[in-house]
């Protein structure tokens, strides 16, 4: 292998990205627009759920208990209502997406039977939402109810007796259970993915649309030179995507992390060697831009999205599909990110995603150049 002639292969794909704005604007603009748009657009937490209260009794304690949701910062209480029939009316029109009833004789019942109900009416046309807002209000009433019961045993003379058991919780990794600290290190992998193999993919065959190929065949330069020289300059230009979307991820999302710089960029480099060489396989083996940019895509973001890990977690997946993600190269990239961002985790803790990103490496680079060998013979 000649260095000189990777370095004129490599100028030469220099320039084209250069004179190409479409490549430009993929190089440098979608990292940009990707960060924002995900960063600030996809969040996973519930809080300031639309709240409707329905007070039949009026009671202090009935206020009592609604003033606990108002203090809430899951609950934002936007009317109250005055009959069943405002209670459909409020979440058909999307007033609301939870309705708090309490009965009337609500204090007398908890005077007397030190006991009482009160109904929850969620909207349930999506789920997670309800699910979740579902549980927090449980929270809130079970803690007003403990609040209750403590204040008539003092009351009354008797003995307060403690809860018997508490739970005292201890988050690691993410403490604040933010969604954004979990979701951004994902954004990384899928900008790579997608800007890696989308303008890599146009290598050879534009090389083919405009008639050049032929000259380049006719030059002393080997396949694996070729390759190389190639996907050089993409190479940069994934690390400086990189150090972008990693500079967002700091500075304007304020993602902790915890690792080594030296293993996050180790570690993007083997990804970047993963998507940049599948883009070119795919470019080989299609000679069209349009058809292989639109593969190129189809490759990246199905995969990264829903069988990554990056917003779906893999555990809770069917076992069959739980088995087809260990295939998915971007699942082991969304692992080391993660750990790396949010645990601190060295290669040492990380052997397993590594080792799997380096078979990959040596399974695409040894495709990629076979399959040129066979468009050259």
């Amino acid at each position: 292998m000649r260095i000189r002639r990777v370095s004129a292969i490599a100028l030469k794909e220099l320039l084209q990205v250069w004179r190409d704005p479409r490549s430009l604007m993929l190089a440098l603009l979608m990292p940009v627009m990707q960060m924002l748009l995900l960063g600030y657009g996809v969040n996973l937490d519930i809080s300031h759920v639309p709240t409707c209260t329905y007070d039949e009794e009026g009671s202090q304690l009935s206020q009592a208990l609604i003033a606990r949701f108002q203090a809430s910062r899951y609950f934002d209480l936007v009317a109250g209502l005055d009959s069943q029939r405002q209670i459909r009316h409020a979440m058909d029109g999307g007033l609301c997406k939870l309705v708090i009833v309490i009965p009337a004789g609500f204090s007398r019942q908890i005077s007397e039977f030190h006991h009482a109900s009160v109904q929850a009416i969620v909207d349930a046309t999506d789920d997670n939402t309800a699910t979740i807002a579902t549980a927090y209000a449980s929270a809130v009433v079970q803690g007003f109810s403990n609040e209750v019961q403590m204040r008539y045993e003092a009351l009354r003379g008797g003995t307060v007796v403690a809860q018997p058991l508490a739970v005292q919780s201890r988050v690691w990794f993410n403490e604040d259970l933010d969604s954004r600290d979990f979701i951004i290190p994902g954004v990384v992998a899928l900008v790579l993915a997608l800007v890696g193999a989308q303008l890599t993919s146009l290598t050879i065959a534009r090389e083919w649309e405009r008639g050049t190929m032929e000259l380049l065949l006719s030059t002393p330069v080997t396949p694996l030179e070729m390759m190389i020289g190639k996907l050089l300059p993409y190479f940069v230009i994934g690390l400086v995507d990189a150090g972008i979307c990693l500079a967002f991820a700091l500075l304007l999302f304020h993602v902790p992390f915890r690792g080594a710089f030296a293993t996050l960029l180790l570690t993007t480099s083997l990804f970047l060697v993963v998507v940049l060489n599948i883009g070119y396989l795919l470019s080989v083996l299609i000679r069209n831009q349009l058809g292989a940019s639109q593969i190129a895509m189809f490759v990246t973001i199905m995969p990264i999205s829903l069988l990554s890990g990056y917003t779906f977690p893999i555990d809770q997946m069917p076992a069959a599909i739980r088995a087809v993600t260990y295939v998915i190269y971007a699942r082991y990239f969304v692992t080391i990110l993660k750990a790396v961002f949010l645990k601190g985790s060295g290669i040492g803790a990380l052997w397993g995603p590594v080792s799997a990103l380096i078979l990959y490496d040596i399974l695409v680079v040894w495709i990629a150049g076979r399959a040129f060998r066979k468009r050259i013979a």
